[in-house]
């Protein structure tokens, strides 16, 4: 397993965690740590685990056995846990889940006013300043329908950003979006990178792993097959499958 320099106590860890989905055994005694400041991208074929791990970082998936701690807080049903939790981690999915009856701005604006107990006036100006940081402050006044998939997109990280999260989970966001607009999502998201967010990334953007990442994690049967930097991933890979696997989807 690769270390970071970012970080000497993990920021995450992971501990022999098994999930089932009926008789299907989705993971398998998955041990690993995320660093603080670290970018980690989960790779692998459909239906190995990947997107299942990302979900029992924030608890949308109850893992049924092992353990799960993020910043010192262990996930689990404990009302005062998941409180912590959700406060510390944001998620974007691969669709947008934008409520359609509301604007972009009050997208962003509903959860610090409603949770953090902000005011009006102080959500909208934390919203406005995430929405320029995606580049969608000229945007603020519309309804989710009026923008592309990628716009959408945008305004999701910025709604994630706005609980001011120490760790943005990435389920394939760019998935459901059209070719041309999967440039202004990554972008965004080498942006989130560079200022030093701590991201868990589960992705097919290849480019983004190797330009962004610190780490890349590839998933097999529900198990991590390897965990290596990417200039060893991709460029001294030896192993048959994933060098297959590279092969497909390259």
């Amino acid at each position: 397993m690769s270390e970071s320099s970012k970080g000497s106590t993990p920021l995450i860890t992971v501990d022999k965690v098994n999930k089932h989905f009926g008789p299907a055994h989705v993971l398998r005694d998955v041990c690993t740590h995320f660093n603080a400041g670290e970018v980690a991208v989960i790779i692998g074929s459909s239906g190995s685990g990947k997107s299942t791990l990302l979900r029992t970082l924030n608890r949308l998936e109850k893992h049924d056995s092992g353990t799960i701690v993020i910043d010192g807080i262990p996930v689990d049903d404990n009302p005062k846990h998941l409180k912590a939790l959700h406060a510390e981690v944001g998620m974007v999915f691969q669709q947008f889940n934008l409520f359609p009856h509301l604007t972009v701005l009050e997208n962003v604006s509903l959860a610090p006013r409603r949770v953090r107990g902000l005011s009006t006036a102080e959500a909208d100006q934390r919203s406005m300043s995430l929405l320029e940081k995606v580049g969608m402050q000229a945007h603020s006044h519309k309804h989710p329908f009026q923008l592309s998939g990628g716009q959408q997109q945008r305004v999701a990280i910025a709604r994630a950003l706005a609980m001011q999260p120490r760790v943005m989970l990435f389920d394939e966001p760019t998935s459901a979006l059209d070719p041309e607009t999967v440039k202004e999502v990554l972008d965004v998201m080498k942006g989130l990178a560079a200022s030093g967010m701590t991201m868990i990334v589960v992705t097919h953007e290849m480019g983004f792993a190797r330009e962004v990442a610190d780490r890349v994690l590839y998933f097999d049967k529900g198990c991590i097959l390897q965990d290596r930097p990417p200039a060893d991933f991709f460029d001294k890979q030896d192993n048959p499958r994933i060098r297959a696997f590279l092969g497909q989807i390259s």
